[in-house]
């Protein structure tokens, strides 16, 4: 776990690649949930016969609940413990290259893009890429921007 409480630490670390996340098993429950969080129950999620004869063999998690295990994941990477607010700005170029079939293990590898001076302080660039056990390609890479107020 790597703790920053300086900008100046943040900024040093700007390339720096931060490790991986524990790994977690994404099961039907959670997809379901999701689904009932989000209001989409596309069969390929949730209708677990009716995916056995689909594409994948079985359903699939949302590409928004794997997107949703950042910050979570994150958190178990790296914290900030910087001065001041601390907002969620944005992400940046969000791909899932790789479904995430359920039964699934996933885990967040974490590396710093960027630490750049905006007028109300700094922004974060951090690159998240979340792994699937035994898979070659990720499930998703997404670059989220964070503002670091002082």
């Amino acid at each position: 776990m790597r703790v920053f409480t300086t900008f100046e630490e943040l900024e040093q670390a700007a390339g720096d690649d931060l490790g991986t996340s524990e790994w977690v098993t994404i099961d039907q429950r959670r997809v379901n949930q999701f689904a009932d969080a989000t209001g989409d129950h596309q069969w390929i999620h949730v209708d677990v016969e009716r995916a056995k004869e689909g594409p994948f063999g079985g359903t699939i998690a949302h590409g928004y609940l794997t997107l949703s295990l950042v910050p979570w994941l994150g958190s178990q990477v790296f914290t900030l413990q910087t001065p001041g607010a601390k907002l969620n700005y944005g992400v940046n170029k969000v791909r899932f290259p790789n479904p995430v079939k359920v039964g699934s293990r996933l885990r967040v590898h974490v590396k710093i893009a960027a630490v750049t001076d905006i007028p109300a302080g700094k922004q974060l660039t951090v690159q998240h890429t979340i792994e699937i056990e035994g898979e070659e390609k990720p499930a998703c890479v997404a670059e989220t921007v964070v503002l670091l107020l002082p």
